[in-house]
């Protein structure tokens, strides 16, 4: 199997160091290039290629969410993956405006960053437990939109008309399920899951899962 390539992009030495030590000897694994800002990220994504990046989100001379929205914008075939401290969840939102499709916390364990790099490079998402459950909710039932250097960071997505099924499964996808735990869940066929998953995206006009959970967060369909 071919190793996955990483970009690690985070303004503090210590933080690259950790996962290049954390990551070594596992052969799944190549990082090939480093930045310290958001701009470098961006012209090392369109150069390098990468699979994956992993993006700090607070850092000079181009923020994370921006130069994800950057890169995201130019359609370069790398997955991104916020990573910050807990007490920055008002950016998670962000990221997921952005174009990013997956999100972790800097104290997550060896085991979840390589479970998100590796999803996220087959073009899956990839959410750790307290973010989902913690900042994403918070964030929801927050007052708007976060704020980014001091204004809105938003991105406007048309409501369309669903149906109460296509409701009760756009809730489940955005709370971490499989088409499987779905079709248990709700007694239906996975085939019958797959259908509305894929109907809901071209509905509301995203391209991915990360898309259907901007839109619940945003219209406000996850369970309290």
């Amino acid at each position: 199997m071919k190793a996955v390539r990483i970009l690690l992009v985070d303004d503090h030495n210590i933080i690259l160091n950790g996962i290049k030590t954390m990551l070594a000897g596992e052969q799944d694994f190549e990082i090939v290039g480093e930045a310290n800002n958001g701009r470098d990220a961006v012209t090392m994504a369109e150069s390098l290629k990468p699979d994956v990046i992993l993006m700090d989100i607070k850092m000079p001379d181009m923020n994370g969410i921006e130069a994800t929205r950057e890169i995201t914008g130019r359609n370069l075939p790398a997955g991104i993956v916020g990573l910050t401290m807990f007490d920055d969840d008002e950016y998670i939102a962000a990221m997921l405006q952005a174009g990013a499709k997956g999100y972790l916390l800097k104290n997550s364990s060896k085991q979840d960053i390589m479970a998100a790099l590796k999803r996220v490079a087959t073009g899956e998402t990839y959410f750790s437990n307290e973010v989902t459950t913690a900042a994403l909710r918070r964030m929801m039932n927050g007052n708007g939109s976060p704020k980014v250097n001091g204004h809105k960071d938003t991105v406007a997505m048309a409501e369309v008309p669903l149906t109460k099924r296509e409701i009760e499964i756009l809730t489940l996808i955005a709370d971490e399920l499989t088409n499987l735990e779905i079709a248990e869940r709700l007694f239906i066929s996975q085939r019958t899951v797959h259908s509305h998953r894929r109907n809901l995206m071209q509905k509301i006009g995203v391209k991915n899962t990360a898309g259907l959970v901007r839109y619940a967060l945003e219209h406000k369909l996850l369970k309290q």
